[in-house]
């Protein structure tokens, strides 16, 4: 369901941790071999970067988030030395490429095109160790924010502030404040108050650094405001208080009605996907733990239900709802049935939109190229 389609530098293909070195030239054609300039010819994509100093954990996170690793396992990890692409294709929605960059990487010297790097990026996740002296990560920040900027203004600029399980809910609130004030105020010096910031608070110890992944990729997803739209018109219509449209592998949930996201409840969403998945991998039939019958009801002790359904292969829905609403089953089902339909409708039409997008790509690609061999073939 999450696919991974990790391209190592070139010279690394026997290494699994890639090399200690290389130079500026080796780094670029890997940037060009690994899809850095498939703007024109088909990629469509959302690139999202992940950035930050070395050892801040941008690894673990990908590691955690789309490989369902344990987070005690990711003690084990070799820092990253070479580039790295995952592709996540979960669905129409889900799709996207995260890049993993090494922190030891200057990509601003004079030797780089950082701009190839930045063109036709969605997102840019800056991961800052909070446990960390962090005055050399907010400078490299700064320095990467405003370069990509200027290279591509609509690219949503994402800071983890990462590690902070170790830390009480005071420093949390005291650290996220501060890094919020520096990062911003370097902008305001710079004059460059329009670019905007986002913060979160994360750690893999805990369900955090799903939720503001979530909020990153729904960034992405242009189809957003549709997707809340229709699951308001849903539990208006059947008496549910939340309900969350979940990627059913990686846990980050791509849209959710217009009510506020209590934590407590996105982690409950969270034990309720693994439970049903862990059990129809072990009881279940062979290769199939979820499919178009998938369905799991619990009764929590406060006379709330949960209730999760599947809406496609790659999706769930689940939702909070009174013991007492649950008893009008019939007409939930009915509301689902009308709603599945409607996100049918939805994935139609972006498949359409991306199919001429790439077509359109397509075409200028070749043009281009056409155009390149005339002009090499008829030298002045």
């Amino acid at each position: 369901m999450s696919g991974s389609d990790r391209s190592p530098l070139p010279g690394d293909e026997d290494s699994d941790t890639g090399l200690d070195y290389y130079d500026e030239e080796d780094e670029m054609e890997a940037l060009v071999e690994l899809g850095f300039s498939d703007s024109l010819s088909g990629e469509v994509k959302p690139r999202i970067l992940l950035m930050g100093l070395r050892r801040s954990g941008k690894s673990s996170i990908q590691k955690v988030v789309f490989h369902k690793m344990s987070p005690n396992e990711t003690l084990f990890l070799e820092s990253t030395n070479k580039i790295c692409r995952e592709d996540v294709s979960s669905s129409s929605f889900v799709s996207f490429q995260i890049w993993d960059f090494p922190g030891q990487i200057d990509f601003f010297d004079p030797s780089f095109d950082y701009e190839m790097i930045f063109r036709g990026t969605g997102a840019l996740i800056f991961v800052i160790d909070s446990q960390d002296d962090y005055v050399e990560a907010l400078s490299r920040l700064h320095l990467t924010v405003t370069r990509a900027y200027k290279v591509n203004p609509d690219i949503s600029f994402e800071v983890f502030i990462h590690k902070v399980d170790g830390l009480s809910d005071d420093h949390k609130i005291e650290k996220q404040r501060d890094i919020h004030k520096r990062a911003n105020d370097d902008l305001a010096d710079a004059g460059l108050e329009k670019i905007h910031l986002s913060f979160y608070l994360t750690s893999i110890y805990d369900h955090s650094i799903f939720e503001a992944f979530s909020k990153v990729v729904q960034k992405l997803i242009p189809q957003l405001p549709t997707l809340e739209n229709l699951l308001n018109i849903f539990i208006s219509n059947s008496g549910i208080e939340k309900a969350f449209l979940f990627d059913v592998v990686s846990k980050i949930y791509i849209a959710t009605d217009s009510s506020p996201v209590d934590m407590q409840t996105y982690e409950l969403c969270c034990d309720m996907i693994d439970v049903v998945i862990d059990i129809s991998c072990i009881y279940g039939e062979a290769g199939l733990p979820y499919d178009k019958e998938s369905m799991a009801i619990i009764h929590l002790n406060n006379t709330t239900v949960m209730y999760l359904k599947e809406v496609t292969k790659f999706l769930a829905m689940v939702c909070f709802l009174r013991k007492e609403s649950f008893e009008r089953k019939g007409l939930i089902d009915y509301n689902f049935h009308c709603f599945k339909r409607a996100i049918q409708e939805v994935f139609d039409v972006r498949l359409k939109v991306q199919q001429n997008r790439k077509l359109l790509s397509q075409r200028r690609w070749s043009k281009l190229t056409s155009m390149s061999n005339g002009a090499a073939s008829n030298p002045h």
